[in-house]
């Protein structure tokens, strides 16, 4: 479900249920001239309408507005917009503590701008992770006191981190495409791999006649078919009913 149109009875539902909760991140970032500036965003949103489709997850707004960075080429006439990091921290510390006090405790966040070295990080994953940290950290000795990981209530944590069930999997990060994703797909700016997704997945955004040879990362954008996108597709939907622990809905 849509959380802005969930009524307070399917909110205490979500979370006695511990379904997923799941923020679409992004940004909004030039893409040569023939794909839509959200187009690192818009992927992220419409793989999640087809998991929602099929699963009981919760779907909380988009986040549009992360670090773009200027690397790829100037705003002025473009279009990227960069939100840096000291803005991007505070905004995400504040929403996973409301999310935390909400009672929400299986929070996701997908991103696929930057994300080819996820376990690295970029500046706009990286400060939601780190808010993520800090704010599990603060909820904890809010609400457990110090000490609260010393505790003989805590005596089952690695146990518990095997299973994946510890706090600190309260709120996890994950990237679109996973390393196996990458080496079955294509990883590019601009080029096959998401002109390729982009027709599959949100074909308005995309004009094929504005492909241009005068940029080196967009060149094989000329190889690009909603085909190929829909293969990207589905091996990015697999991906996160992994990290949600979901299921197909025919399954």
């Amino acid at each position: 479900m849509r959380y802005a149109l969930m009524l307070p009875y399917q909110i205490r539902l979500a979370i006695d249920e511990n379904r997923p909760v799941v923020l679409p991140l992004g940004v909004l970032e030039y893409h040569s001239e023939h794909l839509g500036v959200g187009m690192d965003t818009l992927v992220v949103e419409r793989c999640l309408d087809i998991i929602e489709a099929e699963n009981d997850v919760v779907v909380l707004p988009t986040f549009y507005y992360g670090a773009a960075s200027y690397a790829v080429g100037p705003p002025e006439r473009n279009g990227s917009v960069q939100v840096g990091v000291g803005s991007l921290i505070p905004f995400a510390r504040d929403l996973f503590r409301s999310l935390l006090r909400i009672g929400f405790r299986n929070i996701h966040f997908f991103i696929h701008h930057q994300s080819e070295n996820f376990g690295v990080g970029m500046p706009t994953d990286l400060a939601f992770k780190t808010a993520a940290r800090e704010t599990v950290f603060e909820f904890l000795e809010t609400t457990r006191g110090e000490g609260w990981w010393g505790n003989e209530k805590m005596a089952d944590y690695y146990a518990q981190q095997k299973e994946g069930d510890d706090p600190f999997s309260w709120i996890q990060g994950h990237p679109l495409l996973d390393q196996d994703g990458i080496d079955r797909f294509a990883f590019d700016h601009a080029g096959l791999g998401e002109t390729s997704l982009m027709l599959a997945l949100c074909p308005e955004a995309v004009d094929l006649e504005k492909r241009s040879k005068d940029r080196w990362y967009a060149q094989s954008a000329f190889e690009a078919s909603r085909e190929f996108g829909e293969k990207g597709r589905d091996l990015i939907l697999d991906h996160i009913r992994r990290c949600l622990r979901l299921k197909r809905s025919e399954e």
